[in-house]
């Protein structure tokens, strides 16, 4: 870390923009009034950039891949909520809800990484900074997210609080995102009451719900953050009060360091106490072993720094004496309860913020400007001139960026809609800590984990070592990774930032992720769980999105592809239980789609032979298949490796469409079904649901162009042709252009293919407004029904949240429209028309009359799930269901969330609302319309 004594920054007031009043006791909080403005969300003014250079962030990007300068140091990593999760629980059982609850996150110092409100940290999340606020009303200090944990949420957890997230670059230069706050008393309680009241069958009662926020009788918090430098970090938080009368808001900007010394251990990451202490220029000085030393510039001097440690209060938690008086909760104890004990006094800790209250007039905003900037990068003037010309500049380049980036026949609302999913997909990156073997051993400096855990959860997996900034499927619901959400978010993050992208594919494909037996790690709650393996889908996308004027990545597409055989061979051994090329699984990432809880023993000496399952594996091979051949081109060896996944994909293939008569397709309903295996038997599941479809997706096109320059592999296939009829039947073959012909591989026949799409575009099947549904709307009216055991088991259509308890409930594949398996079909359809052309066309809808290629039919799909963000000729986003803010309520109607599912009549956005991972696919769905417009 940087050495050495900072010069102090240039302070002053703004007599244009800032009035200062004396306090009324010394120890009492200032009241800042702050008459700035900020920009509005105006969706017609993103279509132009201010005249700076697009190449900005590039460059920026440029130096971090280098290592010339690391403008990722700082960023978003900060998560959203680290109570309630499996890194934090030592209870007996894995009851991490009951063990770590938000209650205790204010005074109970958190063990693997921290939480906050709008904030960033630095990329090994040593110091972190956000905000806290509080309305006067509220009985805590608002710190972080408030939502409900699994057993209280009558749909699992869900958290109850309105936030955006605006803006973002890939390297984070710039940055903003919005919490909307109330000005009457949150209702916690009513929240948790009404929810653990209500049902299945019943809504999730959400905090727009309560009417908190009827007739704007609140607070919009923006936070934004530039960078002049690496390690110089503008802050600027604007407070607006929508409300009709004038109201005061505590607002503490507040800068903390995680603990990494209170627990007996030593060496890495393990570093000793820091400090923050306040300086005679009324900055804060923050120096860390390995971060190095920072300082903390505060716009206006005479507002109160308070100082406390962060450390845990066993006295709340556990009713014994504090070892120290200064503890985590100390400012809630300040602010709310008025214990001016509570803070230190003498201006040092491990834990500080700036208490400023602010008197916002109705309808006017107040501002309030922070600096954190570390011992090299010393600023000449901390704010000021200075401050409005970096944070100008960067909001122009972050538009020069976008601007790039988006076609310009796209509509003003289309790229709102693009620029919110993008900043959404930044600020869900998180630092992500989880050393498994330490965890299972516990601290010397804590009580010894209970003894069930060494029988408990992921102790097969004590290799497993996090410490790494991570794309997080949503960093409240789900802020620990998902390996198969992480391949989705990919896609999105190959156009932004190629490699981030790239990194994070290596990443958990490395020893210290992977298990050494082959299989990737899936998430926090079961390491062990089966995801579908589309790793090495987003690999070869990556790999093919990145490349640059014809140049491609060999060495990482060589990189994943020699970790990827591994993992592939792990499926093999696994997950074939017969060994008949049929596999199971699991529950594959589709949670209640089943009619079992497939990740789970199924009754009596029952096992399912899976169409996702199988389908999935063929998807394998065949995407390691083009591995294999695009790697040939330099390395010969590689065409035996290609010769090997053509096997197992052919075997695959023709298993699914023959072993037993007609493996597991069903001739009468012209549909692909598991099947359930007792003693011998086989007895189809004839459940219409995307599980079906899955084998659609293993398709590809082979040139005799590739296969010309590929000897080896090429003989390899014409002795199949000749040899092995009875498997070369999955081969289709085309007579293009004189002499050149193309190859299909694919699962199903072109018959089979056309029976199935007319399921797909089926308005009363699966063709919904705003994309595929996962379960046939067929079952609404006819339910599947098995009965075994004397237990009836059923799927219906159920269009909206789950119905049952299965995976928590807080997820729901009976019905719901969700990104990843739309987006996987969407480039399905487009391959089998590069081979078919306009030769194939289906109804589209089915019964309409009207045929379309199989590129139009991609395109529909495509459309309707945009639909889903963009608004309608009243304003109304299908995404927000009815609630007529939205579209007419200026401070609501430009703002949108991307929800993990969709429902599946009428678009409802359900489940996690800021799962802007996979659901940031939606950029390519409006990047093709806007681009088929100016075609």
């Amino acid at each position: 870390g940087e050495k050495g004594r900072g010069v102090p920054c240039e302070r002053r007031a703004q007599p244009a923009a800032v009035c200062l009043r004396p306090a009324p006791h010394p120890t009492a909080p200032r009241r800042v009034h702050v008459t700035a403005q900020r920009g509005s969300l105006d969706p017609a003014e993103m279509a132009t950039p201010r005249a700076v250079s697009a190449t900005a962030e590039l460059e920026r990007l440029g130096q971090s891949a280098r290592r010339e300068k690391d403008w990722k140091r700082w960023g978003p990593y900060l998560s959203e909520r680290q109570w309630g999760t499996v890194r934090e629980d030592y209870s007996p059982y894995g009851t991490c809800w009951d063990y770590f609850t938000h209650d205790h996150a204010r005074s109970r110092a958190y063990r693997w990484g921290e939480d906050g409100l709008l904030g960033i940290t630095d990329h090994q999340g040593r110091m972190c900074f956000a905000l806290a606020l509080w309305n006067g009303a509220d009985p805590i200090l608002k710190e972080r997210l408030f939502g409900l944990t699994g057993p209280e949420g009558n749909h699992g957890e869900d958290v109850k609080e309105c936030y955006f997230y605006l803006d973002s670059t890939p390297t984070h230069s710039y940055m903003k995102a919005l919490y909307k706050y109330p000005q009457g008393a949150f209702p916690y309680s009513w929240l948790v009451e009404e929810n653990r009241r209500r049902g299945k069958h019943d809504l999730e009662f959400e905090v727009l719900d309560t009417g908190i926020f009827d007739h704007d009788r609140y607070f919009d918090v923006t936070a934004e953050y530039a960078k002049a430098g690496p390690n110089d970090v503008l802050v600027q938080i604007t407070v607006a009060n929508r409300g009709p009368e004038a109201a005061s808001l505590h607002l503490l900007p507040t800068l903390w360091f995680r603990n990494t010394w209170s627990w007996g251990r030593t060496g890495e990451g393990y570093w000793p106490r820091p400090h923050l202490s306040r300086q005679a220029d009324g900055t804060v000085l923050a120096d860390h072993e390995s971060l190095g030393r920072f300082h903390l510039a505060i716009d206006d001097a005479t507002v109160p720094l308070l100082f406390t440690e962060n450390e845990s209060n066993v006295a709340r938690l556990f009713n014994v004496a504090n070892p120290q008086p200064h503890v985590k909760d100390a400012f809630h104890e300040y602010v709310v309860n008025g214990r001016h004990d509570a803070v230190n006094p003498s201006g040092i800790g491990t834990k500080m913020a700036a208490q400023y209250v602010l008197d916002v007039p109705a309808g006017g905003e107040r501002v309030v400007r922070l600096r954190l900037y570390g011992d090299k990068e010393v600023p000449a003037r901390c704010f000021g001139a200075a401050f409005d010309d970096v944070l100008a500049l960067r909001i122009a380049e972050a538009d020069a960026f976008y601007h790039e980036r988006v076609p310009p026949a796209a509509t003003p609302a289309e790229r709102l809609v693009m620029r919110q999913v993008s900043a959404g997909l930044l600020w869900n990156k998180q630092f992500y800590k989880y050393d498994v073997h330490t965890w299972l051993e516990g601290d010397p400096g804590q009580p010894p984990p209970p003894p069930e855990r060494r029988r408990g959860r992921n102790v097969d997996w004590p290799h497993l070592y996090n410490r790494d900034v991570i794309s997080m499927p949503d960093k409240w619901e789900y802020p620990w990774y998902a390996a198969w959400d992480l391949a989705f978010h990919m896609l999105p993050f190959a156009h932004l930032d190629p490699d981030f992208a790239k990194a994070q594919l290596v990443l958990f494909l490395r020893e210290w992720y992977m298990h050494p037996n082959g299989q990737l790690p899936a998430y926090e709650f079961a390491f062990g769980d089966v995801n579908p393996p589309v790793h090495a889908w987003a690999a070869w996308r990556t790999y093919k999105i990145t490349a640059d004027r014809g140049h491609r990545d060999r060495i990482f597409l060589s990189r994943v592809y020699q970790k990827l055989c591994l993992n592939f061979t792990w499926w093999v051994n696994r997950k074939d239980v017969e060994g008949n090329n049929l596999f199971g699984g699991g529950f594959l990432g589709l949670d209640n789609i089943g009619v079992f809880d497939r990740s789970r023993p199924l009754p009596g000496n029952a096992f399912l032979e899976q169409a996702d399952g199988t389908a999935w594996m063929a998807f394998y091979a065949i995407t390691l298949l083009a591995m294999s051949l695009e790697l040939a081109k330099d390395n010969a060896a590689t065409e035996d490796m290609a010769s090997k996944f053509f096997e197992h994909f052919i075997a695959i293939a023709d298993a699914m469409n023959q072993l037993g008569g007609s493996g597991l397709w069903s001739d009468v309903d012209g549909f692909y079904y598991d099947q359930l295996l007792i003693d011998g038997k086989r007895q189809p599941l004839r459940v219409r649901s995307l599980v079906g479809f899955i084998p659609l997706l293993a398709v590809s096109v082979l040139d005799e162009d590739t296969m010309g320059n590929l000897p080896g592999f090429t003989k390899r296939l014409n002795w199949f042709l000749e040899n092995r009829p009875e498997l070369a039947r999955q081969i289709s073959c085309m007579q293009g252009m004189p002499g050149h012909r193309r190859r299909l591989l694919a699962i199903p026949s072109r018959e089979r293919l056309e029976r199935m799409l007319r399921y797909l575009f089926d308005e009363n099947e699966f063709l919904s407004p705003h994309g595929i549904r996962s379960v046939s709307k067929f079952h609404q009216d006819n339910p599947f029904i098995l009965r075994t055991d004397g237990v009836e088991h059923r799927v219906t259509y159920v269009p909206g949240e789950s119905d049952t308890g299965m995976f928590g409930g807080n997820s729901n594949w009976r019905g719901p429209v969700w990104f990843p398996i739309n987006y996987l079909i969407i480039e399905a359809l487009e391959r089998y028309h590069h081979y078919f052309g306009d030769d194939l066309k289906v109804e589209l809808p089915t019964g309409s009359g009207r045929m379309a290629t199989l590129k139009e039919a991609a395109d529909e799909i495509s459309r309707r799930l945009a639909t889903l963000f963009l608004p309608d000729d009243h304003g109304r986003r299908p995404c927000h269901g009815e609630d007529r803010r939205w579209a007419e309520d200026p401070h609501w109607r430009n703002l949108a969330l991307f929800h993990e599912y969709f429902h599946g009549d009428t678009g409802r956005g359900m489940g996690a609302d800021h799962q802007t991972g996979w659901t940031a696919l939606v950029l390519r769905c409006i990047q093709d319309m806007a681009t088929a417009r100016s075609a």
